[in-house]
């Protein structure tokens, strides 16, 4: 039998997204203990190769099992924030109750046999605040490692695929938004199916405090639920547009679309699949900064592009009008919402 979420009345209406540097670093980690899974991100793994072999992240790999085990949910829990900063989502790491993680961790050393009884295993059982203390310096390192050199992008990307679903929620409701997430989600008569997982006796239920959906740039092709408590149940999936965030080349914009804007303008537009800044696409389309700069100036004022700052650069994304263009579809189809691809901060 699959996962399933029984929905009630208050879950419908507290059902939130937010987005978590902390699951993201985790959810790396977890994709590189399966090499079937580094298909979209070749790119990323080579320029961190280097890196890698300079972390010894073996006391996290005691916890990040193979296929079908339990990792301690302490390393990624759900965040109360919709945006919390990666040093936010430490402290709180950190501030984990060490009965709680003494228990989470016993579960996640249980799914590989003899593990437990391992050195490294009564270690960690042994002195449970220890752990997380450990874990959580290995933790940030791997973040500034692996993690802060792309997050802008990957935020950006995160965000976009967030104000793509509410788009969707609000032209459609939450019947629009929960049936779209991914291909092994299922939504009917109230109950969300994780067709991925099996219905464990301790997973975690729907309780009335509805259910954190966080997009992810590395869970693909997978889903991620939270099971244990005292953690808001949470589904953890791939984002929309993640598969193009390192390495696609620029599509080739549509002829109709050429000759109404110009081939460079419209090349420019096609190619923000994912938000990026100026000089990336300068690099990507041989053009000069400064040419890139104008066409983007011209597109935002048409409503075609939006733009928001993040950390040194200014990133660029496609408006729901933007996208209806680059797409080939008639803008009529565009939502009459507002046509801003970004969330602001405060979720207004």
């Amino acid at each position: 039998m699959p996962l399933t979420l029984h929905l009630g009345p208050d879950d419908l209406a507290r059902c939130r997204f937010a987005i978590s540097p902390l699951c993201q670093t985790h959810e790396a980690l977890r994709m590189l203990r399966r090499p079937a899974r580094h298909g979209y991100h070749r790119a990323w793994l080579g320029r961190t190769r280097r890196t890698l072999a300079g972390l010894d992240l073996s006391p996290l790999w005691l916890f990040v099992p193979r296929p079908g085990g339990y990792t301690p949910d302490f390393l990624g829990a759900p965040p109360d924030d919709p945006f919390p900063s990666i040093d936010d989502e430490l402290a709180r790491m950190r501030a984990t109750d060490p009965c709680l993680a003494r228990a989470e961790t016993a579960r996640s050393l249980a799914c590989t046999p003899g593990l437990a009884e391992s050195a490294a295993g009564r270690a960690a059982l042994d002195d449970p605040a220890g752990t997380v203390r450990r874990l959580a310096d290995l933790t940030e390192r791997a973040w500034h490692a692996l993690i802060a050199p792309d997050w802008p992008r990957h935020r950006a990307v995160l965000e976009a695929d967030i104000a793509h679903r509410s788009r969707r929620a609000a032209d459609g409701g939450l019947d629009a938004l929960l049936t779209g997430l991914h291909p092994g989600i299922d939504w009917a008569g109230h109950t969300l199916t994780l067709r991925m997982y099996g219905d464990l006796a301790d997973a975690q239920r729907a309780d009335g405090r509805g259910v954190l959906l966080m997009p992810s740039v590395f869970v693909w092709p997978d889903v991620v639920s939270g099971f244990a408590r005292p953690w808001q149940p949470t589904v953890v999936y791939p984002a929309r547009g993640m598969g193009r965030l390192h390495s696609a080349p620029a599509p080739r914009p549509p002829e109709a679309l050429a000759r109404l804007l110009g081939h460079q303008r419209a090349a420019v537009l096609t190619g923000l699949t994912t938000p990026a800044s100026t000089t990336e696409l300068a690099r990507r389309h041989g053009l000069a900064p400064s040419t890139v700069s104008a066409h983007l100036t011209v597109l935002r004022e048409a409503g075609l592009l939006d733009a928001r700052r993040q950390g040194y650069y200014v990133l660029y994304a496609r408006t729901a009008l933007g996208d209806a263009l680059a797409e080939g579809r008639h803008p009529g189809a565009v939502s009459r919402g507002p046509w801003s691809s970004w969330v602001s901060r405060g979720g207004s």
